[in-house]
């Protein structure tokens, strides 16, 4: 891939890859921050990474990995980072897309990556399975239970306590 095409590239892909990571975070800024150090480590790949065939494909994936590792150092700095106000005035999301993204954060890793990858992100539960390397079984079982922990956490006044932990 030569740079114009990498810039091309990316200018198609960021947004979409920054949308896709903020379902799986819940956080934009940690989002597009993981998706722009995937597209670093990709551009010293770049000559053979339409080779690869999936390019988009591994720069989520890379991203992902990022976000996971991210949040295993940073725990307890994340928690009081998110305590304080935001500097800069800056629309939120619609309501009903923070309250998707909220429910995302309350179910299992493993069942919010399965649901994000294969219904935000349009990839068949074989394409998750090669992403995450999973066995296609378990990736639909992560499916089938993600999707109940869902529609628990998004049932009116069913799902969610007021401290945030499902009954």
């Amino acid at each position: 891939m030569t740079e114009e095409e990498f810039d091309a590239f990316y200018a198609t892909a960021f947004p979409r890859l920054t949308g896709q990571l903020y379902a799986f975070t819940g956080d934009h800024g940690e989002a597009q921050d993981v998706v722009q150090e995937a597209f670093v480590r990709a551009w010293d790949r770049r000559r053979d990474f339409l080779a690869e065939g999936a390019p988009e494909a591994w720069i989520r994936t890379v991203a992902m990995r990022l976000a996971v590792s991210r949040w295993r150092r940073a725990r307890r700095w994340l928690e009081l980072v998110r305590r304080e106000p935001p500097v800069e005035h800056a629309p939120g999301p619609d309501p009903e897309r923070a309250v998707l993204v909220e429910a995302l954060r309350r179910i299992p890793e493993a069942q919010r990556m399965a649901v994000v990858l294969h219904h935000l992100c349009d990839l068949s539960v074989e394409e998750v399975a090669s992403e995450t390397g999973a066995p296609v079984g378990t990736v639909k079982a992560r499916l089938s239970r993600g999707r109940a922990a869902l529609a628990r956490e998004l049932a009116p006044g069913e799902g969610a306590k007021e401290d945030g932990r499902v009954r």
